[in-house]
C-alpha cells in the first residue's frame, strides 16, 4: 500500500529536515509519494517539486512584503491543487509564514495537516499559538522544550528529536575532516558560514571577508573555508572577494560540505540559523552574527522573549557562544571574538562539554519517531493514481530521480 503526501519546505534548513523525513517515511512505508515544494535534498530522496523552493526563501519582513503578491499567488494555486488531489496528509516543513495559512485552508477542506518544526513561539511568536491550533492536527517539534508548550495550549505535539543529532556522531572525527581538507595538525583553520540565501550573502559577504582579512593579518598562515551550496552564491562570494581586494586570503570556497568544514575548523563565524546547531553538533567553537534591515530588526526585537537568537544558546539557556548582531557585527568585534576562541584552550574545552550535553539531548532516533508520529495517516493509506498534470503555469513539476 502506498500513500501520497503533499509537503512544502521553504529554505535550505527545511530541505535538509524534509529530506530526512521523506527518507524516514519511505523506509517504513515504501512507495509513499511526496510532492509539493521541495529543495535539492528532498528531490534527491524522490520528492517532486511543483515550484522552485527558492521562491519561498525570502529574508526579513521588508523583503517579504515586496514578494507578498507572488507568494500569495503560489499559495493559492498550491492550495487548490492539493485540495483537488486529496492526499493522505499535508506536511508543512518550517516556513510558518507560508505554511500556516496553507495548512489552515487544507484543514478546512478536510485534509489532515502536520507542521514539522515549531515556529519560534518560545522566543517571540507566542501569539501564534491560536492560529497554529486552527491550522494543524499535530506539530512535530525538534527541540524537547517545545512539545509541552503546545500541549498546555491544547495542541497535539510530538517531540521527534533533530535528525542532525542522529547523523553526526557524538565524537566527530576531526582528524579525518582535517585530512580531507589537507590541513596539518598545527594549521589554524576557520570556517565561514555567511548564510545559504542570496539575501544573506548580500548582507554578510563583505563583513565575513573583512573579518577574515583582519584575522589573517594577526595570524599569518590562517586558512579559511567557506561552504556555499549553489553556483549563484559561490559566484557572488567570489565577486565580493575581488571587490574587497582580498584575493590574497588563503580561502577555499567549498561546494557544500558545511559539516566537513565545521568539524575540521578551530572556530567558525556563523550566520544565525540552523548552521549554528550544526556547528555545535560538529563541536566547533563559534561566533554567531547576523544583519537584517533596520526595520526588520526593530520589529523582531520588539517581540523578543529571549535574550539570545543562536540555537546553541537557546538550548543551553544561557550564552555559551558570543552573539554579535546588527551594529555590533563589525570586523573588529568579530575578529576579536574569534581570536578569543583560538587563544583560550580552557574556554574551548568547557564549550565542548556543553555541546556534548546538547547533542545527547537531541539524539533520540528521529527517523523512528517521525515515522511513528505520522503512522495514523500513513499506515492505512491506499494506493492512488499519480496527481494530474497541473494547470497553473507556475506548477510545472520537477521530478527527482
Amino acid at each position: 500500500m502506498a500513500g501520497r503526501v503533499a509537503i512544502v519546505a521553504g529554505e535550505a534548513s527545511g530541505d535538509m529536515l524534509g529530506a530526512a523525513l521523506v527518507r524516514a517515511v519511505r523506509s517504513r512505508y515504501p512507495g509513499t509519494e511526496f510532492y509539493g515544494i521541495a529543495g535539492p535534498k528532498m528531490i534527491a530522496e524522490g520528492a517532486t517539486t511543483l515550484v522552485p523552493m527558492e521562491k519561498l526563501s525570502v529574508r526579513g519582513y521588508v523583503e517579504a512584503l515586496r514578494s507578498l503578491p507572488e507568494l500569495l499567488r503560489i499559495r493559492a494555486s498550491l492550495a487548490s491543487r492539493i485540495a483537488r488531489d486529496r492526499p493522505d496528509l499535508f506536511i508543512g516543513v518550517d516556513a510558518p509564514d507560508f505554511n500556516l495559512g496553507l495548512e489552515a485552508k487544507l484543514k478546512r477542506a478536510g485534509i489532515p495537516t502536520v507542521h514539522y518544526v515549531s515556529p519560534s513561539i518560545w522566543a517571540w511568536r507566542a501569539g501564534r499559538l491560536p492560529a497554529i491550533g486552527r491550522a494543524v492536527d499535530r506539530v512535530l517539534t525538534i527541540f524537547p522544550f517545545e512539545a509541552p508548550l503546545y500541549e498546555k495550549a491544547g495542541i497535539a505535539a510530538t517531540y521527534v528529536g533533530h535528525p542532525l543529532a542522529d547523523q553526526i556522531p557524538p565524537v566527530p572525527d576531526r582528524a579525518d575532516a582535517r585530512s580531507q581538507l589537507r590541513l596539518s595538525d598545527s594549521a589554524t583553520a576557520v570556517a565561514l558560514l555567511p548564510g545559504s540565501r542570496r539575501g544573506e550573502l548580500q548582507a554578510h559577504a563583505d563583513l565575513f571577508i573583512d573579518t577574515a582579512s583582519r584575522l589573517a593579518a594577526r595570524r599569518p598562515g590562517a586558512r579559511f573555508f567557506v561552504p556555499l551550496a549553489t553556483r549563484e552564491t559561490r559566484d557572488f562570494f567570489e565577486s565580493r572577494l575581488y571587490a574587497r581586494e582580498a584575493q590574497g586570503l588563503d580561502l577555499t570556497i567549498l561546494f557544500g560540505h558545511a559539516r566537513l568544514a565545521l568539524q575540521a575548523a578551530d572556530c567558525a563565524l556563523v550566520a544565525s540559523g540552523t548552521a549554528t546547531l550544526e556547528g555545535a553538533l560538529a563541536r566547533c567553537p563559534m561566533v554567531i552574527t547576523y544583519r537584517v534591515p533596520a526595520l526588520t530588526y526593530r520589529l523582531m526585537m520588539r517581540n523578543a522573549l529571549l535574550p539570545y537568537v543562536g540555537l546553541p544558546n537557546i538550548l543551553a539557556g544561557e550564552f555559551i557562544v558570543p552573539e554579535l548582531l546588527q551594529e555590533h557585527a563589525t570586523p573588529e568585534n568579530l575578529e576579536q571574538a574569534l581570536g578569543n576562541w583560538l587563544d583560550h584552550k580552557g574556554a574551548r574545552e568547557r564549550l565542548l562539554e556543553r555541546y556534548g550535553a546538547i547533542h545527547a539531548q537531541l539524539r533520540c532516533g528521529n527517523d523512528e519517531r517521525v515515522a511513528q508520529a505520522l503512522a495514523p495517516w500513513l499506515s492505512s493509506a491506499t494506493s492512488h493514481a499519480p496527481p494530474p498534470t497541473p494547470r497553473e503555469p507556475e506548477l510545472a513539476a520537477v521530478r527527482g530521480r
